[in-house]
């Protein structure tokens, strides 16, 4: 990853962090663990994990559904171009 991909990747995931933290319905402990992001700065994957386990695949939908406005929160609070496309994702690898 270039520098330019990681001080964007870093700042997205401390952002994604705060978001997840307001809107989160605390049913279960949602923590974001990294943010990968393509080259060209247009699409960004969000790794999470979730406490219990069992919660994992109503956390995932909250999250895929609260996107759009995680992508506005995005154009409020950082200075960014480029506003990438959000995807979330479960961090298997965090896991084992």
């Amino acid at each position: 990853m270039s520098e330019r991909q990681e001080k964007v990747s870093h700042e997205i995931a401390k952002a994604a962090a705060l978001f997840l933290e307001k809107v989160s319905e605390r049913n279960s402990l949602i923590t974001v663990t990294r943010v990968d992001i393509s080259p060209d700065l247009r699409n960004s994957t969000i790794y999470i994990t979730v406490l219990p386990e069992s919660q994992e695949e109503s956390a995932l939908f909250f999250c895929k559904r609260k996107m759009g406005d995680f992508k506005k929160y995005i154009k409020e609070n950082l200075r960014m171009k480029i506003i990438p496309f959000f995807d979330v994702e479960i961090d298997r690898g965090e896991r084992n």
